[in-house]
């Protein structure tokens, strides 16, 4: 353990002089913290002041820093929304609005979790105006042709954007909940492989959809307990990459579990089992397969499962699977230098999807109830830095070597960043390395601006029937609220082109 942890720290401190310390992602905005605003997360920040702190950063840009403005332009209304409809952007402001106000996410939450759901009628009126609003403006569709429809629109008629499919499903019980969820996975295979070439940019998965929650966090304390005490037995553990670093959370495991049962083992075998033949299908459909992060009680046992696939399927410059890395976490840089250093030493081209992290709230209610502090940072501030540290890392990384980055952010000012280091280390703008990611519905500006820009850029489309769908979506708002509650500028800006338009029809 002394000695794994020493290397540790010694691979560690030279991997970060090498690419934080000299060349940081952007000197002038890493000197000021308070420039990196953020519409994604909202730790510590009202959604006012968001909007203040976005504009001024968006103003200071322009003002202190040409070279990052003159990469991606927010400011022209007109060219972000010139191929959105008029009527659709009417609905979105609308629906922004509505879903910018907290107390219809708690009113959300109450209805669709109170007893009024068992009443038919009150049921289909409820689903009926969820489906005309939220749904339609978030989701992609309830089935394959609704999806197929919505994808093609996003991808032609000048907007110029991609799609990852993600069915919205998680939190599988049983393993027949898992085939079940794995039938509706390959057969989003099937859609992105009846779509044009490249309007479909990853499948997205949830590993909790296909293989039980229980048992993923078994797996995980198995797997922190071993990373305690390098003595301890897992005779079924396969090769992977490093999964924890010395500061990663094990306050979940305080005592030494149990091994698997023989039934457990059959049922993990079974959940990697579901993976590989999504892996193989993507392999066979020529889309990559990106698997989503989750709570880090379970996270351990996503990371193992995710890197020993990617280390079954990643040859050569053919990156099939991506892992996720939440940057709000404390071990986030660390984990992800260890994971992509051991990637490099065997030979593996590993992909990662960068994002700040959606489950803060769980995550600080359970540390805080085993008296132990939140894995999360402390300020939004130290996560933009982490996020950004990460994102420049990984950009230098593929700029001149093996792997892929997903960039999935809401926040301008980590856009703006990445695209001018991207710019300034001749990593191509249609590049099959880089790609930038927004949730679909949300931070239009962003993506437009990046696709203007000539990057490549995916919507996050969940899609499948509304009562399957909407449970899923008010997790996800229940979780981060900061997210709808921060898009005061996407709707300034819609409410920006909608005004022109109005002016240009009656002058």
């Amino acid at each position: 353990m002394a000695t794994r942890a020493l290397s540790q720290k010694k691979l560690l401190k030279s991997l970060a002089h090498r690419y934080f310390s000299p060349r940081p992602l952007n000197t002038a905005a890493s000197a000021s913290p308070s420039a990196s605003s953020s519409i994604s997360i909202n730790l510590t920040e009202k959604p006012e002041s968001i909007l203040q702190n976005q504009l001024a950063a968006l103003s200071a840009n322009t003002n202190t820093n040409t070279n990052n403005s003159s990469y991606i332009n927010l400011h022209d209304a007109e060219k972000l929304f010139s191929s959105v409809s008029t009527t659709k952007l009417l609905r979105a402001t609308a629906n922004l609005h509505l879903a910018s106000m907290e107390p219809i996410v708690d009113l959300g939450m109450w209805v669709m979790n109170s007893k009024l759901m068992d009443m038919e009628v009150f049921r289909d009126i409820v689903l009926g105006f969820v489906k005309h609003t939220f749904y339609e403006h978030f989701c992609a569709g309830e089935n394959a042709l609704a999806t197929e429809n919505t994808v093609r629109s996003l991808n032609s008629g000048g907007a110029g954007l991609r799609a990852m499919l993600v069915y919205a499903v998680e939190y599988a019980s049983d393993n027949q909940s898992c085939d079940r969820n794995l039938e509706a996975f390959l057969d989003t295979v099937e859609i992105a492989k009846s779509l044009p070439p490249s309007s479909v940019s990853f499948i997205i998965v949830k590993l909790s959809a296909i293989c039980p929650m229980k048992l993923l966090e078994r797996v995980s304390d198995l797997l922190r307990w071993q990373y305690k005490d390098s003595s301890f037995n897992l005779p079924w553990k396969l090769d992977t990459l490093p999964i924890f670093s010395d500061i990663s959370p094990t306050y979940h495991t305080l005592k030494r579990p149990e091994p698997l049962t023989l039934e457990e083992e059959h049922d993990l075998q079974l959940g990697h089992q579901r993976l590989l033949k999504i892996c193989q299908k993507c392999l066979d459909a020529n889309v990559p397969l990106t698997i989503d992060a989750e709570h880090t009680s379970v996270q351990p046992a996503i990371d193992y499962l995710t890197y020993s696939s990617a280390i079954m399927y990643n040859k050569y410059d053919n990156i099939v699977m991506y892992g996720t890395i939440q940057a709000y976490l404390k071990d986030a840089k660390e984990r992800l230098l260890l994971a992509s250093k051991a990637a490099d030493n065997i030979g593996i081209p590993m992909g990662f999807k960068l994002v700040r992290g959606a489950y803060m709230s769980s995550e600080r209610k359970l540390a805080s109830s085993l008296g132990f502090e939140s894995p999360i940072h402390n300020s939004i501030q130290e996560t933009h830095a982490c996020y950004n540290e990460c994102a420049s890392f990984m950009i230098d990384k593929i700029a001149n070597g093996p792997g892929a980055l997903v960039l999935a952010t809401h926040n301008v000012e980590s856009g703006k960043l990445a695209v001018a280091k991207a710019h300034d280390l001749g990593i191509g703008r249609v590049s099959q390395k880089l790609e930038f990611a927004q949730l679909y519905g949300m931070s239009e500006p962003l993506s437009f601006g990046l696709r203007n820009a000539g990057f490549q850029v995916s919507k996050y489309m969940p899609f499948g029937p509304v009562e399957i769908v909407i449970p899923y979506l008010l997790r996800r708002a229940e979780e981060n609220r900061g997210l709808l509650s921060a898009s005061s500028l996407d709707r300034q800006l819609m409410r920006k082109e909608l005004k022109r338009r109005l002016k240009a029809a009656v002058f």
